[in-house]
Parts: C-alpha cells; structure tokens; sequence
C-alpha cells in the first residue's frame, strides 16, 4: 500500500511541519524529510546552474556577435545576473563552489550558443568570464548595447 508520501507530496509535507511543529518526533517520516531537504539543496544549485548558463550564453553570444546586440540580449544578461545574485542570497553557502558551479554552466552556454548562432568553433573551451566580473551588479559594468 502506498504512502502518503507516494501518494500526495504536498498533503505529505503539511503533515510532517505539523508533527515537528508539534514536536513529535517519533510520528515523522524522517526518511522521506532527509531526501526532501537533500533534494531541496540540489534543486538550488540546480538552479544556479541554470542561471548561471543563461547568463554565460548571452555573454558569449553579446561578445562574438556585435553586430546582433539587442536590447532584449542585455536585458537577459541583466536579469540571468540578477536570479543568480538572488540564489546566491538564498543560498550562501553556493559561493564557496561558484568557479566550480561557472565551469559546469559554461560548458551548457558554449553548446547552446554554437548551436543557436551556427558558429560551431567560435567560443574558446576555457572559460573566460570571472565571477566577479559576470554577477557585479553594477550598473557600469553591464555590456554597452550595440
């Protein structure tokens, strides 16, 4: 017979904040909460991930392109920059891999850059964007628009 942890997650986690709200702790799935805070974790770096390629393709696509620079690309680049400085606040603890996390998502941005400019063997295999250069949120450090 399923669970309901199987059966109806969110049903499940109403269930399991109010035993530890209430303090029993011999009634709660300890389990299936270690797997979901586990899970919690990885879904933001994940997500850092994420943000992190986006903003590495436009940069790459920003650099190698100039003559197809947009309001839209600098926009994205903006607001890729921004949800990464928003996880990274969330998350803390993600700074201590971040160079790490950057070399993960660029080597996502360099494939779906080649693939949506055509320029195949354009972008260098090695990172080129330091942290601090691609997350400052300071206005004059954004790419100028073409």
């Amino acid at each position: 017979m399923a669970t309901l942890y199987e059966k109806d997650a969110y049903a499940w986690a109403l269930e399991q904040a109010a035993l530890l709200r209430a303090g029993k702790l011999d009634l709660i799935d300890s389990q299936n909460i270690a797997e979901e805070i586990e899970s919690m974790g990885k879904s933001e770096r994940r997500a850092l991930i994420s943000q992190l390629a986006r903003l590495l393709m436009y940069r790459l696509k920003w650099d190698h392109q100039p003559e197809r620079r947009s309001r839209s690309w600098q926009l994205t680049i903006v607001d890729a920059r921004e949800k990464s400085l928003r996880l990274l606040k969330d998350s803390p603890s993600l700074k201590s891999s971040l160079e790490a996390l950057l070399d993960d998502a660029y080597e996502d941005a360099r494939r779906a850059a080649a693939i949506e400019t055509e320029l195949e063997n354009t972008f260098p295999e090695q990172r080129l964007y330091h942290a601090n250069e691609l997350l400052s949120p300071s206005d004059d450090e954004l790419p100028e628009k073409h």
